[in-house]
């Protein structure tokens, strides 16, 4: 593929991404008009507006596999293993905001996501084992709670870089959200009426930020 067909492809995916976020219903004639391509050209990659979404679904899966990857969930010291999956999480959240789910249909699709989810599964029961997570707590319990976490701090900190956003995460997963003991300060973050009281995207329990 040609340098500029690339480019092309890349701006009308991360487009469709957020326009399909913000509406579903986006067509390919209004994600191709944002995106600044010509619609025929668009036409030519994708014979239908499944195919388009599809495809921005599936550039989403990518970028968490390589969040996946670079973290060496199974090889780096599990703190580290946690934050750069974390950072590399929101950063996915960030270019792709997409619910995969209503994808989930597809088979493929469903084989990626199970996939991942079974990796950072393993993860968590390894950061269990190490005894970086409680192993106190109901099955499934981090995983539950984990992928909210991503997309607010994706969404809500957009002041922070994706490491910065981490870090929220991280304190927040493993040390609450109490005032820690003695008088150390934790990590300052917009207040809740700052948030705007935004509820999560996330499904719950898959551990990988979005579904």
């Amino acid at each position: 593929m040609r340098a500029d067909a690339t480019r092309n492809l890349e701006r009308v995916l991360s487009t469709g991404a957020r326009m399909l976020a913000d509406d579903p219903s986006a067509t390919i004639t209004a994600i191709a008009a944002a995106a600044g391509v010509d619609r025929r050209t668009v036409y030519r990659r994708f014979a239908s507006r499944e195919d388009l979404m599809a495809a921005v679904y599936g550039a989403r899966y990518d970028a968490v596999e390589k969040a996946i990857q670079e973290a060496r969930l199974r090889e780096a010291p599990v703190e580290v293993a946690l934050h750069r999956y974390v950072e590399g999480i929101i950063a996915a959240n960030r270019k792709w905001p997409v619910e995969t789910s209503r994808m989930l249909r597809e088979e493929t699709l469903r084989e990626r996501r199970r996939g991942l989810i079974d990796e950072v599964d393993a993860f968590l029961r390894r950061a269990t084992d190490e005894g970086l997570l409680r192993s106190d707590l109901p099955p499934g319990w981090v995983a539950a709670l984990l992928p909210p976490l991503m997309v607010h701090a994706a969404e809500d900190l957009p002041e922070l870089s994706a490491a910065q956003a981490a870090d929220v995460v991280v304190d927040t997963l493993l040390r609450g959200v109490g005032r820690p003991s003695g008088s150390g300060q934790g990590i300052t973050a917009p207040s809740g009426a700052d948030l705007g009281g935004r509820a999560a995207r996330a499904s719950p329990g898959t551990g990988t930020g979005r579904g």
